[in-house]
């Protein structure tokens, strides 16, 4: 038996992957109390003797024999920005999905839901400077055009390569106009030992702040070996994937600092975010992608 990981990486085509897991989001969501979210309409009414049918939901009436119609709400333009962190940090682990794949496969079923919500939609890949910032558009040609770009970056993984999320959140704030949802997926640890990185991190997310600008930090971790610290007790060579610098510890001897130290950047980390209203949401590999989903819904509703 797969499970969904496996499943999902047996997929060759990321449109079919991000109609799969929307569609199947969408159905947990009906089948739940969240029946506020917008997603493709705004939510459900009983239906009324006498008029069109043409908005009954079918499938509604199928799970619970009631006639229900589709209020749909006015198109609301939204525009994001999907921005990537594809340095070699995010290839952790090595075994399984990793933070890149998993980043990849959430961003696409973004996609999916915004082209089906008609909003706007853009792509920025980086590591330590931007590779690509595409326009944003909502049609399907972009929508494949994106799906495309997304597939090099996963059959093509960095190697040694570092992060500037500061250099790049400047740039990305100087080259969008228009008030927009920026949606950044990124493990964050590049500034966790460095408290004037982090404070050069956040003058960049204000300046995206300053222009009207909401954002979305989707942190992207292995919860298991990267927070919990999780490995067998016994000597492990560990590897730093961005320097290539090596050192061999016991696990046990260190876990104690390693998660304290930890909890205390992540704990600055979020009252920072707190600071400036920014949403930072926890996206952990093992979870799946429902939450990233939810969240985004919750976040675009708000905006509405």
């Amino acid at each position: 038996m797969l499970n969904d990981d496996q499943h999902i990486r047996q997929l060759a085509n990321l449109e079919l992957l991000a109609r799969q897991v929307v569609e199947g989001f969408i159905t947990g969501l009906h089948q739940s109390p969240f029946h506020g979210f917008s997603v493709e309409f705004a939510e459900h009414r009983l239906y009324n003797n006498g008029e069109s049918v043409k908005n009954i939901d079918w499938k509604l009436l199928a799970r619970t024999d009631k006639l229900f119609v589709k209020q749909f709400e006015e198109e609301t333009n939204l525009r994001c920005y999907l921005l990537l962190d594809t340095s070699s940090s995010m290839n952790f682990p090595d075994k399984g999905i990793n933070k890149l794949q998993f980043s990849i496969y959430a961003i696409a079923s973004l996609m999916y839901l915004f082209k089906k919500q008609r909003d706007a939609f853009g792509l920025c890949l980086f590591s330590d400077k931007a590779d690509m910032i595409t326009q944003v558009k909502s049609t399907s040609s972009h929508l494949f055009y994106l799906y495309a770009e997304l597939e090099k970056a996963y059959n093509n993984p960095k190697i040694n390569t570092t992060t500037n999320i500061t250099q790049v959140l400047h740039q990305v704030a100087g080259q969008i106009h228009q008030r927009s949802m920026i949606i950044l997926f990124s493990d964050m640890l590049e500034n966790s030992l460095n408290p004037e990185k982090m404070q050069s991190l956040f003058a960049a997310i204000q300046h995206l702040k300053y222009n009207k600008h909401e954002v979305v930090i989707f942190n992207v971790n292995d919860k298991h070996h990267e927070l919990d610290f999780n490995f067998d007790n016994r000597p492990h060579q560990f590897i730093d994937i961005e320097s290539g610098e090596q050192v061999r510890v016991h696990p046990n001897k260190i876990r104690e600092s390693y998660i304290t130290s930890l909890a205390h950047y992540r704990h600055q980390l979020e009252l920072k975010c707190a600071q400036y209203h920014i949403d930072i949401i926890d996206a952990y590999i093992e979870d799946g992608y429902n939450n990233v989903l939810k969240s985004y819904l919750i976040k675009r509703n708000s905006m509405i």
